[in-house]
C-alpha cells in the first residue's frame, strides 16, 4: 500500500510509546518503558520490574509534568495500553489516545526505530552476564539524544535546548574559553544567551519540520515505487481481510482476519 507519513507541526505533540522486553533481571527491573517523540526524536524510558496499567500511568504523569500535556499517544492494542485507568489519564489531560492496526505496526514506527537504538547501544555497553542493562539505560539514553538524526538534521538535544551537546571531555576547556572571551562578565553573559534562545527557538522548530518532510516525501517515494499494480481474473484465489471479523483480541488476531476467496 502506499506510504502516509505522520508529519507533526509543533515539539512534544505527539509521543509514541511502547514496551521492550522482558530482559534479564536487573535490580528487579525486567521491561523498559519507551516514549519518544515524533518531532524532535527525543527518547524517555524507564526501567520498570513489571508492564502492568499503573506503572504507564505514573511514567505518562512524570512525562507530562516535564515536557507538557500532548496532543496525541500512539500505542499498540497491548493491554497495558486499553484499560479504564489509560483513559481515565488520557481524559484528565485531555490527550487523544490513537492505536495502530494489528497488521501495520509500521504506524509507530518511530518507538520501533528507537526500541533498536537503544537495544543496540546496551548490547555494546553491558557485561556479559547481562544483567547490568539498567544501570546502562541513562547512558544509552544520553548517546541516543546526542545523536544525529537524518529526518531532522540535528540531534535531539540541539533541537531541544537550542544548543550543541558538550562532551564530557570538551567542558573543562570550554567553560574556561567562555568566561575568558566575556572578560567574566557573567550578567552580559546570561542576557546575550536569553535573546539567542528566543530567536533560536521558532527556527530548529522550522529547521527540523522542513527536514522531517523532506526526508518523509523522499521515503514515501522509495517505498511507492516498488509497489506492484496487480491484476487480478476471474477464478483467482486471492486474501481478502475482513476487519470485522473479531475472533481475537490484541496481538493474537492474527491469521483470523484472513480468509480465502474466489473472485466471481
Amino acid at each position: 500500500m502506499p506510504q502516509n507519513s505522520i508529519q507533526v507541526c509543533e515539539i512534544f505533540d505527539v509521543w509514541g510509546i511502547d514496551f521492550m522486553g522482558p530482559f534479564p533481571s536487573s535490580r528487579g527491573n525486567k521491561y523498559i518503558l519507551v516514549a519518544v517523540n515524533y518531532l524532535s526524536k527525543w527518547v524517555e524510558a524507564k526501567a520498570l520490574p513489571t508492564n502492568d496499567a499503573r506503572v504507564v500511568c505514573k511514567f505518562l504523569k512524570s512525562l507530562f509534568a516535564r515536557f507538557g500535556a500532548p496532543r496525541a499517544i500512539i500505542s499498540d492494542r497491548g493491554t497495558h495500553f486499553c484499560n479504564d485507568q489509560f483513559a481515565k489519564v488520557m481524559l484528565k489531560y485531555g490527550v487523544t489516545h490513537r492505536l495502530f492496526t494489528v497488521y501495520h505496526p509500521q504506524t509507530s514506527g518511530k518507538v520501533e526505530v528507537s526500541n533498536r537504538g537503544l537495544k543496540r547501544i546496551l548490547e555494546r555497553t553491558i557485561g556479559e552476564n547481562r544483567v547490568s542493562w539498567s544501570d546502562k539505560l541513562d547512558d544509552a539514553l544520553w548517546a541516543f539524544r546526542t545523536a544525529y538524526k537524518t529526518p531532522i538534521g540535528c540531534t535531539p538535544y540541539k533541537l531541544v535546548y537550542g544548543k550543541a551537546c558538550h562532551l564530557p571531555i570538551e567542558l573543562e576547556h570550554k567553560a574556561y574559553w567562555a568566561l575568558k572571551h566575556a572578560n567574566f562578565n557573567l550578567v552580559t553573559v546570561g542576557d546575550q544567551r536569553k535573546v539567542q534562545l528566543n530567536e533560536l527557538n521558532l527556527e530548529f522548530v522550522i529547521f527540523a519540520y522542513e527536514n522531517s518532510l523532506i526526508y518523509k516525501e523522499k521515503t514515501k517515494r522509495i517505498h511507492d515505487s516498488k509497489i506492484k499494480n496487480r491484476v487480478f481474473n476471474v477464478g483467482d484465489r486471492v486474501l481478502l481481510f475482513k476487519s470485522r471479523l473479531k475472533i481475537f483480541s490484541g496481538n493474537l488476531k492474527g491469521p483470523a482476519g484472513w480468509t480465502f476467496t474466489v473472485l466471481t
